[in-house]
């Protein structure tokens, strides 16, 4: 309200209210296990119409004019794949001339239409990705997200009481935070806030404190490491018994890119009588999907044997330091080791590294990890 009443356009972006999008898939599980990925996003795009609607008319009873408006209304075009698609265009007509008509603009995040004038939904946290496409497309000055925690920590304060809160972070530290399970973000917001150079600035809706700018450079010297990520909706994929020959994992990995499945840590080894055994992690709700795809080409891939383990968790540390500093991992192995906690995965790039433990290890890890490396205030 006070940036609109400084003159500036506003655009607001809103998610489903509360637990609303838990309960309407519990209610869809209830009338049919099996539904349609489809006809379940048709379901769960009405938590944020309803939630634009009744902002509208909160804004309104207030005397400031505002207008809510879905994915048809704008209209915002997406892939054609139900439950996870990814935005391509947003006609930017009807909101323009809502915004000369000096209207307050509430958009339903999280959803859009594709090719079919079917409703899709970008996946858990996809309002965050339809503030930052819109905030590209009308080139804002500026994208707030507003959230129930005051900015980004270096880990989740729920779980790490002395967790400190960050002034700045970089988008690459950003993204890998969100892509390892840091849950403030949604890792598809980043990287298009990346690309396009939109300034996010993540801050409480139930205060007013100055938040955490997330952009490319940050004006303090690099942290070592920026913060903890934990991630408890992983699952463990064990392909065994694969014969040892070139194309086999290229076999593997193309059966799920097709399908559009995302793969996080990959660990291979050498079995017995020239066969070998792949390891991957990816999200335990795709878990199902992919066991099934696997079992489907079990001929094709070679494979004698497939499992999955859910009692997982992804522990992830993140610092842009770690590029030039040496011994980071080693630190973080002797925290696990001086807690007991045991890694099951390893994976590292120029900026993270993560581990897999058992999922009744998780928080511990978190917090032994945090505590390692000094990052409370």
């Amino acid at each position: 309200m006070e940036d609109y009443q400084k003159g500036h356009d506003v655009i607001v972006v809103l998610s489903a209210m509360g637990k609303t999008t838990d309960e309407l898939i519990a209610k869809a599980h209830e009338i049919n296990p099996e539904a349609s990925k489809r006809e379940m996003d048709m379901l769960l795009t009405t938590g944020e119409q309803t939630s634009a609607a009744l902002m509208a008319m909160a804004i309104g009873a207030l005397g400031v004019p505002a207008i809510s408006l879905n994915a048809f209304q704008v209209p915002m075009h997406t892939t054609s794949r139900y439950g996870n698609a990814r935005l391509k265009a947003i006609d930017t007509e009807r909101i323009q001339h809502e915004l000369e008509e000096r209207k307050i603009v509430i958009v339903t995040g999280f959803q859009g239409i594709n090719r079919y004038e079917d409703y899709t939904t970008l996946g858990r946290g996809g309002s965050d990705t339809t503030a930052v496409a819109l905030a590209a497309v009308f080139h804002a000055d500026a994208c707030e997200i507003y959230t129930d925690v005051d900015g980004i920590y270096t880990a989740d304060p729920r779980i790490v009481k002395n967790a400190r809160k960050l002034k700045e972070i970089t988008y690459d530290e950003m993204l890998d935070l969100a892509t390892a399970g840091a849950g403030v973000l949604h890792n598809r917001s980043v990287e298009m806030a990346k690309k396009y150079g939109v300034t996010l600035v993540v801050r409480s809706s139930l205060n007013n404190s100055e938040g955490t700018a997330v952009k490319e450079e940050v004006d303090v010297e690099k942290m070592l490491v920026s913060g903890v990520a934990l991630d408890k909706k992983a699952a463990r994929i064990s392909v065994m018994g694969l014969k040892d020959e070139p194309g086999i994992a290229f076999r593997l990995f193309q059966i799920l890119a097709k399908n559009n499945i995302n793969v996080d840590i990959i660990l291979q080894s050498i079995g017995r009588e020239n066969t070998k055994d792949i390891s991957f992690t990816v999200q335990e709700e795709e878990a199902e999907e992919v066991i099934s795809l696997l079992e489907q080409n079990k001929t094709k891939i070679t494979a004698k044997e497939i499992t999955c383990q859910k009692e997982v968790a992804k522990v992830s540390i993140v610092g842009a330091g770690m590029m030039s500093n040496p011994g980071v991992a080693a630190k973080m192995f002797e925290a696990l080791y001086s807690s007991g906690i045991n890694i099951n995965m390893i994976s590292t790039s120029e900026i993270r590294i993560t581990v897999l433990v058992d999922i009744k290890d998780g928080e511990r890890a978190m917090k032994a990890i945090h505590d390692a490396f000094e990052l409370s205030e």
